[in-house]
């Protein structure tokens, strides 16, 4: 027997038969479009929750995830979300949208 056979593979798991996550089974995003923008201005986890407090009011928004160190934000939605409601949420949060990443 391998080592493949020999690995259980847990039922609904991302991971492969052999224990590896990289084969981006954890990157699919059934139903939803993910873009990443760039934020001028974020540095802090203070700043990470007002920007992703104000997108995850935008319509059809079901994730987002601010990172203040590399200042970009990842945003899943239902589908893809005009750049100016973005823009509005970020301006509301204190921040400057750059644009996509």
């Amino acid at each position: 027997m391998t080592a493949e056979t020999d690995t259980p593979r847990a039922t609904g798991s991302c991971c492969s038969s052999t224990g590896s996550c990289q084969d981006g089974a954890a990157e699919v995003r059934i139903g939803g479009v993910t873009a990443v923008y760039e934020v001028k201005g974020m540095t802090c986890g203070h700043c990470e929750g007002a920007v992703s407090e104000e997108i995850s009011g935008i319509e059809g928004v079901t994730s987002v995830k601010a990172e203040a160190a590399d200042g970009r934000v990842t945003v899943v939605s239902a589908a893809p979300l005009p750049e100016d409601a973005v823009r509005a949420a970020v301006d509301e949060a204190g921040y400057e949208l750059v644009g996509l990443a």
